[in-house]
């Protein structure tokens, strides 16, 4: 069961704590951003990313930086987020964006499972080619991949303990667009 809440969120007519809307954010957007730990320092990554059985699921090289430090301090967080456009006041502290946007806070591990990871890997295949490959991907495949750099690619998911989310909603009326301007507001 997902841990939705709107705790640590200071403005809270904005949290989101539908499930749907949260779900749909996950499944539909194609690139997050994990955040670890490196001493003192945060660390933030662009990543293909699956949301699958209620955790987020990236691949990589098994060395380097994030395979690092997701082994030294293994709790992290993931943001995905919806730009929906600018809101135009006529009150500049009054403009903003309007968006969408999630995170989920848990632990990262590497994957052991070769059948998981072989599903979570076709499932990613689907989401960012889909229909793409006509045969489903070998576990041969899998577990003999080396990446570029000369590492083995595993498999890691963030098992999610929390999830929050925000939401700056679109006023039609007050969208900016091209041409736009505050002399035809007032």
């Amino acid at each position: 069961m997902l841990n939705i809440t709107s705790n640590g969120i200071r403005k809270q007519n904005m949290a989101v704590t539908e499930k749907g809307i949260i779900e749909h954010l996950l499944l539909a957007s194609r690139v997050g951003y994990l955040g670890l730990v490196d001493g003192d320092e945060p660390y933030v990554v662009p990543l293909n990313y699956l949301w699958y059985q209620n955790a987020i699921y990236i691949h990589g090289a098994q060395a380097g930086r994030k395979a690092t430090l997701m082994g030294n301090s293994p709790k992290a967080t993931f943001t995905v987020a919806n730009d929906l456009g600018n809101i135009a006041n006529p009150v500049p502290a009054k403009t903003d964006t309007a968006y969408l946007s999630v995170m989920v806070f848990g632990t990262i591990t590497m994957v052991p499972d070769l059948d998981e990871s072989t599903a979570v890997l076709q499932a990613m295949l689907n989401k960012y080619v889909p229909g793409y490959y006509d045969t489903l991907l070998p576990a041969g495949h899998v577990q003999s991949y080396v990446s570029g750099a000369g590492s083995h690619v595993g498999v890691y998911r963030l098992q999610a303990d929390k999830i929050t989310a925000k939401q700056s909603e679109v006023a039609l009326a007050m969208m900016f667009y091209p041409g736009r301007t505050r002399k035809s507001d007032v």
